[in-house]
């Protein structure tokens, strides 16, 4: 199977910063989509940022780093991504948001064979697929956070989505470094219909004021041998986007452990989002 050469990514926030600096690492050509000028150049210091603190830390060298940033360029046009083969939006988690990036990617990509995927951790992929004229090379991507660290890719295909296009995307995994397991089309896939339910319920056992959220996640990291505690965990996600998984798991199911808490909903409406914005179940230094 021929390799992606030429990919493209919707979409520079955490999510989107780290699918496209694993790309160009990884001799890619990527090219790198945000909203506005403003929004793609923020991207661009923030891909830089992390090549550089990867030579500090001894991952990459500076060549390394030199020739992943020219393989990386930014546009804020998605009209720009008419000749990619494989485009991966990883925009926010909001089933219109997607939508709409989705269908105004099926416009702009010239190649009718080429691949449009979503890196969504809850939103039914086929709802995404039926809005486009490619509901064939439509399929799901989700990736970890943070991406280059973490090694699993779910592969999900709707209904619609031709085998060809799960070997293709299974494919482009193995040239990212990544291991891909292949999931149903249900909400919360396989990680997150597992995860969430355990994150919600130590967000409730805080609620109930059975524990503190520091001896929570000790019990778990030195009693389960879990690299980070629920609570902590949840900070690194972002509350909101937790928020967002559950509600979609939730509405798909309607299964009370997957129905989001009144102390997540209240922290998420005051703007405690976890490390993104210096408070969550903890305090981060700016």
């Amino acid at each position: 199977m021929d390799p992606v050469t030429r990919l493209g990514v919707v979409g520079c926030g955490l999510m989107g910063s780290g699918i496209a600096e694993v790309a160009a690492r990884n001799g890619l050509d990527v090219l790198v989509a945000e909203a506005t000028h403003d929004a793609a150049e923020a991207g661009r210091r923030r891909l830089t940022a992390s090549l550089d603190q990867g030579v500090r830390r001894g991952k990459l060298s500076e060549e390394q780093r030199d020739q992943a940033l020219a393989r990386l360029s930014f546009t804020h046009d998605l009209g720009d991504m008419a000749d990619r083969q494989f485009v991966i939006e990883a925009v926010a988690e909001n089933r219109d948001i997607k939508t709409d990036v989705i269908q105004a990617l099926d416009k702009a990509v010239e190649d009718p064979a080429a691949i449009l995927a979503t890196n969504t951790s809850s939103i039914p992929i086929i709802d995404l697929a039926v809005a486009t004229e490619r509901p064939a090379q439509i399929i799901g991507m989700h990736f970890f956070n943070p991406v280059p660290v973490q090694q699993l890719v779910e592969l999900i295909p709707a209904l619609t989505t031709a085998e060809e296009t799960v070997a293709r995307t299974r494919h482009l995994t193995q040239q990212l470094g990544k291991q891909a397991i292949q999931a149903s089309d249900r909400s919360g896939f396989v990680v997150n219909a597992l995860l969430v339910p355990y994150l919600l319920s130590a967000v409730r056992m805080v609620e109930a004021g059975s524990a503190v959220p520091d001896d929570i996640d000790r019990g778990m990291e030195l009693g389960c041998a879990h690299p980070m505690g629920p609570l902590r965990l949840l900070d690194l996600i972002g509350l909101d986007t937790a928020q967002a998984v559950a509600e979609s798991m939730y509405e798909e199911f309607k299964e009370p452990l997957y129905a989001p808490p009144a102390l997540l909903r209240r922290m998420v409406a005051a703007g405690h989002l976890g490390r993104k914005s210096g408070r969550g179940f903890y305090t981060y230094a700016a």
